[in-house]
This record gives C-alpha cells, structure tokens and sequence, in this order.
C-alpha cells in the first residue's frame, strides 16, 4: 500500500471533521476557540485518531461509526502538548515549527485551550448516535482512564518529578513511557477495535498491538531528540538531554533503544497477524512510528 498517500488521505478526513465539530473563531470567546483551533491545526500527523480509524476497519467496523472518536482524540493529545509546553512544566517555544500556544495567546487562555479541548473531546464522543450506547460508554471509560492519573496524565507528573534525576532506572523510565505516550496510543487502537465490534481474542490482540507500539514510538522519540535536527523535528532538538528527561538513551544507551524499539515493532506486528489484509494499514504504520525521522 501507498503508506504517504493512505496517511494524507486520512488527515484529510479527520481535519474535515474536526472543522465542523470544533467552535469557530467568530464564536465567543474569540481568544479561546482561536487558541483551540490555532493548535489542533499546527500541522499534526494525526497518529493517533489515524490508528484509531485503522484498528476498527481492521475488525470489521467503518470508519464513519468512529470518526467523532478519532477526532476526540487528537483533541486530547492537543490539550496535552499545549500543557506539556507551558512554562511551569517544559517552557517550550516551538511546536510542529510554530510557536507554541502560550506564546501567542498568553499562559492563562493557552490553560483554557486545553482544558476546553479535554471537554469538547467528551462531548464529542457522547454525541455519536452509530452505535450501540454500551460500546460509546466502553470507548469513553477507555479513553478517560488511559487520559487521566492512571495514564497520561500520571505519566506525565512522574516525568516532571524525575527530570535532572541521574538515577532513574529502567522501570521508572517505562513506566513514564508507557503512560505519558504509550496509553493514548493504546487507547486509541482498543477504542477503534471496540467501535467495529471487536471482542475476545481480537481484542486482546489489539491492546498487544497498542501497547507494544506506544512505547516504541516514545523510544523513537527519545532517539529522534539525539539524532534529529531542530528543522526536522520542529522544536528544538537535544531538549531531552538539556533537561536531563529520564529516556531510554540515558539508561540503555541509543543502540540498545534502537534494538528495544525494534524488537516492539516485532511483537506488534505479530499480534495483528490473525486479521490478515485488513491490518495491512496497522503493519505500514507500525514501521513508519519506528522508523520515522521526525
């Protein structure tokens, strides 16, 4: 398969309809849907509404059942890198090779921003009417766990409280990993697979997938911040080890987090095996995760 033009083609559909279900700039308050917008369009690769779309063709399903849910997501991962780069937590200038939110529009309607694109995300997800309401209310409980304290949200916080630390261990390094990034990565596969009706085995094959390929995308990430450029990777390159952020590199060294994420894609691809031409989407991004270069 085409894997650029499968990529482009989806983005396409899901900016389609996060322009109709986020508010619009001449709505009041105009700094705060500016700000919301200003974001959730700075040029997003959209992984994970994208793998959400994938995992539920993958079992069946049709992406117009899922497609408020994927733009639910990457409603949630924005509000969260508005968060991430505001000065009391990584006091980033640049994101996707612009400025970050705070930085236009202030810090206090930059916290809002966020805060209403968590809340639009559940409205969004609670007013899909092309499925049963047991599986809406099973992907909202999903995404809420994976999104709060259990999840991104408390990985995000033991991140902060181990930066500068020079004796972080593996342990805590994956535990950062898989719920700073790895759970809405997950979250958006099993949430995909639950909206096209899976259950049993092919779920629990999606989950494996989700997981294993979340935290091999934060390992990319960490090797990217080393071996990546500014230009590449649209916020300054080297930030992690300026920081002194608790990664894989800093505990295992680069070639065994090149080896780590590698052995990932493996276990990834392998769980998705049972669903045969149907994943070839899942497979093709897998590899574009790992092996990206930005």
């Amino acid at each position: 398969m085409n894997l650029k033009q499968y990529l482009k083609d989806r983005c396409q559909l899901i900016d389609n309809e996060l322009e109709k279900v986020l508010p619009q700039e001449n709505e009041m308050p105009f700094s705060l849907h500016r700000s919301m917008r200003y974001s959730v369009f700075a040029g997003g690769k959209r992984v994970r509404p994208i793998l959400l779309l994938a995992a539920c063709e993958a079992v069946g399903g049709v992406i117009e059942n899922a497609i408020l849910f994927a733009c639910a997501m990457e409603m949630i991962h924005t509000y969260s890198l508005i968060h991430d780069d505001l000065p009391a937590m990584d006091d980033d200038d640049f994101r996707r090779g612009n400025p970050t939110n705070h930085k236009v529009f202030g810090e206090a309607v930059a916290i809002l921003a966020g805060d209403a694109l968590l809340t639009q995300a559940f409205i969004c997800m609670s007013s899909n009417k092309n499925i049963p309401a047991d599986r809406i209310l099973a992907v909202i409980n999903e995404i809420g766990i994976c999104s709060g304290s259990y999840g991104m949200v408390g990985g995000q916080v033991v991140d902060m409280e181990s930066e500068g630390k020079g004796d972080i261990d593996l342990p805590t390094v994956q535990y950062i990993h898989t719920h700073k990034t790895g759970a809405l990565i997950k979250a958006s596969v099993k949430a995909g697979a639950i909206v096209g009706g899976a259950t049993g085995t092919d779920l629990e094959a999606m989950v494996k997938y989700g997981e294993t390929i979340g935290l091999a995308f934060q390992i990319a990430d960490d090797i990217l911040d080393i071996e990546g450029t500014t230009e590449e990777l649209g916020k300054d390159a080297g930030s992690d080890q300026a920081r002194g952020k608790a990664t894989y590199p800093a505990v295992i060294g680069i070639n065994e987090s090149r080896k780590r994420a590698d052995e990932l894609l493996e276990i990834a691809i392998d769980a998705i095996k049972p669903f045969g031409e149907k994943a070839e989407p899942l497979r093709e991004i897998a590899n574009y995760v790992v092996r990206r270069k930005s």
